[in-house]
C-alpha cells in the first residue's frame, strides 16, 4: 500500500470511457470522491441514477474473491433492510470487472465496480446525541446479526489470519512498537497488549463468533435529518475490513470510534452499549472484556497510524485524524481504569432498560469526567 503505483490515477476521460463501456451509462456529472488507497468517482447518469465508481488499488485487486464477497455482503444487508450500497451489474451481468490499464505506472490490473450512491453526511459532521449513539450500537448489532445469515461459497476467505486490523491479532502490534520509541505512551500500549494476552485471549471460547464489518467508524456511516429534529442512519460504507470475528469486536470498534468524536468520550460507551444490547445482549465474559478490547482498538489505531506515516509522510494529516484524538482518550481511559469506566458504561446502559420498564431516565452520570 505504501508504493505509489498501487493507487489508481485514472483521468476523467478514462473514467467516462469505463462507465460507457462496462455499464452502458452516459455520465452527466462526474467528480472524484475522497479515498485513501483506491479511486472513487461520483457519477450521475443521463439515463437516471447516481452511482459511485470504485476503482480498487492494484494490490487489493489481486484478491477478487474477497472483493466479490464484500459486494455480496453489502447486497445481502440491503435486502434485509440495512442501508448498504448495491452493485450495478456490468453489461455482461458481472458484479465487477478486472481492467488492465496504464494510468501512469505502466499497465496494471484494477478491479472496477459501480455502486449505488447513498445520500447523507458522515456521522462525524453531526452532534452525537445519546439517541444517535444508541442507534449506532443498534445498527452495528443488527448488521452483524444479519451477516451471520450470509451464505456464500467463499466465506472462508474472510478468515484473514494475519489481518493487522482484526481485534483477534492485537499481539501482532508488537512488531511495530519501535514507531513509539521515546513516546511515554509506548508503556501504556505495551501494558494494554499484556492485558489483552492475559485477560482477553484466554476467553475467546466464550465469545460468540460472527462476521464483522470491522471498521464501523465515523467516516463509514452516513446520516440524514429525521422528522424529530435528530438524525437517522442512511448509509453504511466500506466493507474492506470485513473479517471473521466476534460480536464483541464490532461493539468495541464502534464505541472506540464514537469516543473520538464526542466532547465527553467516557460517556459514549453506555449509549452505544444500550443500543447494541437492545438487539444482542452481551454474556458475562463479553462484558468483562469490553474495556480492554476498546483500549486495544485505540492501540491499533495509534500504532498503525504512526507506522503508516513512516511509509507515507506526505499523507500524515489524513492518517493521523483518528489517532491524534485517540491518544488523549487512551490516556484518559488508562488513568481512570477499568472499574471507573465500566461503572459509567454499565450504569448508563442500565438506564435504558429501566426506562423501558417505565422508570424515569436520568442523565445523572453525564459530565462526571472532564
Amino acid at each position: 500500500m505504501s508504493e505509489k503505483h498501487f493507487q489508481p490515477n485514472f483521468s476523467q476521460s478514462q473514467v467516462v470511457e469505463l462507465v460507457k463501456r462496462l455499464f452502458n451509462l452516459t455520465p452527466s456529472d462526474i467528480h472524484s470522491l475522497p479515498s485513501y488507497s483506491d479511486q472513487n468517482f461520483y457519477v450521475a447518469a443521463v439515463e437516471g441514477g447516481e452511482y459511485v465508481l470504485k476503482i480498487m488499488n492494484s494490490e487489493d485487486s489481486k484478491d477478487p474473491t474477497l472483493i466479490e464477497l464484500q459486494t455480496c455482503a453489502m447486497s445481502f444487508l440491503h435486502q434485509n433492510g440495512l442501508p448498504a450500497q448495491t452493485a450495478h451489474l456490468t453489461t455482461s451481468g458481472q458484479l465487477m470487472s478486472l481492467e488492465e490499464i496504464d494510468c501512469g505506472y505502466g499497465c496494471q490490473k484494477y478491479l472496477v465496480r459501480m455502486l449505488t450512491y447513498l445520500h447523507g453526511n458522515t456521522i462525524s459532521k453531526v452532534p452525537l446525541t445519546p439517541q444517535l449513539l444508541y442507534e449506532m450500537g443498534k445498527t452495528a448489532a443488527r448488521m452483524d446479526k444479519v451477516l451471520q445469515q450470509l451464505e456464500h461459497p467463499n466465506l472462508s476467505s474472510l478468515q484473514r489470519e494475519n489481518f493487522i486490523w482484526s481485534l483477534s491479532n492485537i499481539p501482532l502490534l508488537e512488531q511495530y512498537m519501535k514507531v513509539l520509541d521515546g513516546d511515554p505512551l509506548q508503556e501504556v500500549v505495551k501494558s494494554v497488549i499484556h492485558q489483552y494476552k492475559t485477560s482477553v485471549a484466554p476467553k475467546y471460547s466464550h465469545f460468540r463468533k460472527c462476521l464483522n464489518h470491522g471498521d464501523f467508524n465515523d467516516l463509514n456511516v452516513l446520516v440524514q435529518p429525521d422528522e424529530s429534529d435528530g438524525y437517522r442512519i442512511s448509509g453504511i460504507l466500506d466493507f474492506g475490513d470485513m473479517n471473521t470475528g466476534y460480536y464483541i469486536h464490532e461493539l468495541a470498534i464502534t464505541i472506540m470510534y464514537m469516543m473520538t468524536r464526542h466532547p465527553e468520550p467516557i460517556e459514549v460507551g453506555g449509549h452505544v452499549l444500550a443500543g447494541w444490547e437492545s438487539v444482542l445482549p452481551l454474556n458475562e465474559t463479553e462484558k468483562d472484556c469490553l474495556f480492554v478490547l476498546v483500549l486495544s482498538r485505540f492501540c491499533q489505531s495509534l500504532v498503525l497510524a504512526r507506522y503508516s506515516v513512516t511509509l507515507n509522510p506526505e499523507n500524515e494529516e489524513y492518517l493521523m485524524i483518528t489517532s491524534r484524538t485517540g491518544i488523549h482518550i487512551l490516556r484518559q481511559m488508562w488513568e481512570l481504569g477499568r472499574e471507573q469506566v465500566e461503572k459509567v458504561w454499565f450504569q448508563s446502559a442500565a438506564q435504558y432498560s429501566d426506562a423501558k420498564q417505565g422508570k424515569p431516565f436520568t442523565n445523572s452520570i453525564a459530565g462526571r469526567f472532564h
